[in-house]
């Protein structure tokens, strides 16, 4: 049977719902995900083994079927008639094909419609280091790193090359280059990929994800040898993103690394998604730059004091998440509940918010 066109209706109404995710699991509704809450689309039929397997197998290629089933996962994008993109998770569970969508606004939003600090602007301009956008997964890391790599296509007539798992947003070139490569598609992985960028004369890298000791340790080399990099990391904090990138190296490398990422790291973004009360998500961020008190206690092993420091240097451009919060309750963006249930120091944000 061909389940193409009962799955085209459900992708249908996940676009026309201005769902964020569609999920297909077997012995239920499809669901949707609208403002954080899973509803399910009653009117459609209760997914079973064979058709959740022809919807899964509907957006796939012989290549992607056969690593499904050999990997029993697979990430990939998917171009729905050139309306919208997916971002699509294909997974076994109990022997049964599931499926994770998660919707791409085919345009590509600029800082200011993201709501995002202005001072991101800054990192368009740089010529070379390295720039971090963290958060956990689904916070909007990689709506925020295209928005940065858009703004600099727009602005600068440069060589933009990312390397993506899987490419979410298509940049249109404009005064830029702009070259996307899919791991698993253009390159087998983030590793090689970087490892081959050198030779391909870029002046911007965005790396997807840095996942691993060699992702890492190249992306730091990158941008310490004249290029501009942005990447993403799965922490909370900045200090975190530095304490994990330091934790993925041995033992005897982690001094050489800490003066590396010290002389090299530009400013680390990390962000969480708020419910707004007009509804919808709005960014709270913490935003660090790299000044000499950040760099000096980057070197001597002391990512404790960050906040520290990112607290004292408001006039700067930083931001505090717990300021970043005030800043949306006292806008009437989000409630003073969901500010304190979001904040990693309630206490200190009660402070705050008085």
């Amino acid at each position: 049977m061909d389940y193409s066109q009962s799955f085209k209706k459900i992708l249908d109404i996940t676009i026309k719902e201005n769902a964020s995710d569609l999920l297909i699991s077997v012995g239920h509704y499809p669901k949707i995900r609208i403002t954080g809450q899973l509803i399910p689309l009653q009117k459609e039929k209760v997914i079973t083994a064979e058709s959740a397997k022809g919807m899964a197998f509907s957006l796939m290629d012989e290549l992607k079927k056969t690593k499904l089933l050999s990997d029993k996962e697979i990430d990939f994008s998917y171009d729905f008639d050139g309306k919208v993109r997916f971002r699509v998770n294909a997974f076994f569970q109990r022997g049964y094909i599931s499926l994770a969508m998660r919707l791409v606004s085919p345009k590509i939003k600029t800082i200011e419609e993201l709501f995002l600090p202005p001072v991101l602007h800054d990192f368009i301009h740089k010529s070379q280091g390295l720039v971090l956008v963290t958060g956990a997964s689904g916070q909007g890391k990689s709506t925020t790193l295209a928005s940065l790599i858009d703004e600099i296509n727009h602005t600068r007539a440069l060589h933009i090359i990312t390397i993506e798992d899987p490419i979410e947003y298509v940049y249109e070139s404009d005064r830029s280059i702009v070259e996307q490569r899919e791991v698993s598609v253009d390159t087998n992985s983030f590793g090689s990929a970087l490892k081959a960028v050198f030779r391909q004369n870029p002046d911007v890298i965005m790396v997807g994800e840095m996942r691993d000791l060699e992702t890492i340790s190249t992306a730091i080399t990158a941008a310490e040898t004249g290029h501009l990099v942005f990447a993403t990391l799965h922490t909370n904090s900045a200090a975190q993103a530095i304490h994990r990138i330091i934790d993925v190296f041995p033992a005897e490398q982690q001094n050489q690394i800490r003066f590396q990422l010290a002389g090299s790291l530009l400013g680390v973004v990390s962000q969480r998604l708020v419910p707004r009360l007009k509804g919808g998500f709005i960014p709270a961020c913490e935003v660090m730059l790299s000044n000499t008190a950040v760099s000096n206690l980057i070197r001597e092993n002391k990512n404790h004091e960050i906040p520290v420091v990112i607290e004292t240097s408001s006039k700067e451009g930083m931001l505090s998440l717990n300021r970043s919060l005030a800043d949306l309750v006292m806008r009437k963006e989000i409630s003073v509940k969901d500010s304190i249930d979001y904040s990693f120091n309630p206490t200190e944000l009660r402070s705050f918010l008085r």
